[in-house]
């Protein structure tokens, strides 16, 4: 029998748990290095930092347990009209069964309706099956970073315009 799954709102009584989902899924692709959020103070404080005006997260979960989450946020520096991706983790049994396309399009929903034309992201070549999932979601790829996100520690940029 399939999980029943939920997206919700993040509630402040989230923060330890999705703090914990993300640096063990960093830990697990060896992603934990400097200039990542593993290392931002901001991902024990989750709920704190997306009640910013133009920001929101979603978490996921199965069978009433947390899996994972996504949101987007008005980096600073980041063009008009663009919020970034950021935070994407879901734990392994949430994977390949079409969560994270689920949470990324809530993104996408939740961009539109707060007047966002584009989002970007990112990312790290350790986390494959994410950037594949950008990819199929209709990322393309740049040269350089946008914005100041401060996470020195990634190495792919990307970008999508909405329509």
């Amino acid at each position: 029998m399939e999980p029943k799954s939920a997206i919700r709102p993040i509630s402040q009584n989230d923060n330890a748990e999705i703090a914990v989902i993300i640096r063990s899924v960093l830990s697990e692709f060896k992603a934990n290095k400097p200039g990542t959020v593993y290392f931002d103070p901001t991902t024990d404080e989750l709920y704190q930092l997306f009640s910013k005006p133009g920001s929101c997260y979603w978490i996921l979960e199965m069978d009433g347990k947390m899996m994972g989450g996504s949101g987007i946020y008005p980096t600073e520096g980041l063009p008009d009209g663009c919020c970034e991706v950021v935070k994407l983790y879901l734990m392994p049994e949430a994977r390949g069964k079409g969560y994270g396309k689920q949470l990324i399009q809530q993104c996408f929903e939740s961009a539109r309706q707060l007047g966002y034309r584009q989002v970007y992201l990112e990312t790290m070549p350790e986390l494959k099956m994410a950037v594949g999932l950008y990819e199929q979601c209709g990322f393309e790829y740049l040269q350089g970073p946008l914005g100041n996100s401060g996470h020195f520690g990634c190495d792919l940029w990307m970008l999508k315009t909405l329509i």
